[in-house]
């Protein structure tokens, strides 16, 4: 089974902010591909599907963004999950321009603390991501308030066309091809919003 989390908090405050496109790229994910992910289970909301001929689990953790890990752990642990083999973390990037995806196979959490959350939590950075961007944050803005904060209507088409482009690379990596994912979906540049 493949594990696939999108990372953003529960609360309807938070609803399509720059912090939740992790949580957006799954629920497009779901719908694209008709999975009920509605279960409440490891302190989550999970649904369980079949993508490209592969077994799925799409997971929506609801512990908020800095404590990630907890329920990515209880997944992992619950389904005997290979990190390294069966799991992808879909989230927000501050350093990509709004728009841009880029996967990678293991990393750090490059400052996210959704990722710190996980990594410490498996104990290992070894597991796939893709990352989307939202842009830098403006100079003297709190970071808080810029993740937290909504997009404008032009950045928005952004992010709708790049987790389009996030769940057509999804479809790539689960044939077994993130090689390929990666080297069709991390050159992609996007016009500046400016």
């Amino acid at each position: 089974m493949f594990m696939i989390v999108g990372l953003g908090n529960p609360d309807a405050r938070y609803k399509n902010t720059r912090h939740n496109v992790g949580f957006d790229a799954v629920d497009a994910l779901a719908q694209r591909y008709d999975i009920d992910v509605s279960m409440r289970k490891h302190r989550a909301y999970c649904g369980k599907g079949v993508i490209q001929g592969q077994k799925v689990l799409l997971v929506k953790p609801q512990t908020y963004m800095n404590l990630s890990g907890e329920s990515v752990r209880a997944a992992v642990e619950y389904y005997k999950i290979d990190p390294e083999q069966e799991l992808l973390v879909l989230f927000d990037d501050i350093s990509l321009d709004v728009g841009q995806i880029r996967i990678r196979r293991k990393g750090s959490a490059g400052g996210h603390n959704g990722m710190k959350n996980i990594i410490a939590h498996l104990d290992t950075q070894n597991f796939s991501r893709i990352k989307i961007g939202v842009g830098e944050k403006p100079r003297g803005m709190d970071l808080a308030d810029y993740v937290l904060g909504h997009f404008s209507k032009m950045e928005r088409e952004f992010i709708d066309d790049s987790i389009v482009q996030t769940i057509d690379a999804i479809d790539t990596i689960l044939k077994g091809d993130i090689n390929g994912a990666m080297n069709r979906y991390n050159t992609k540049k996007v016009p500046q919003t400016e």
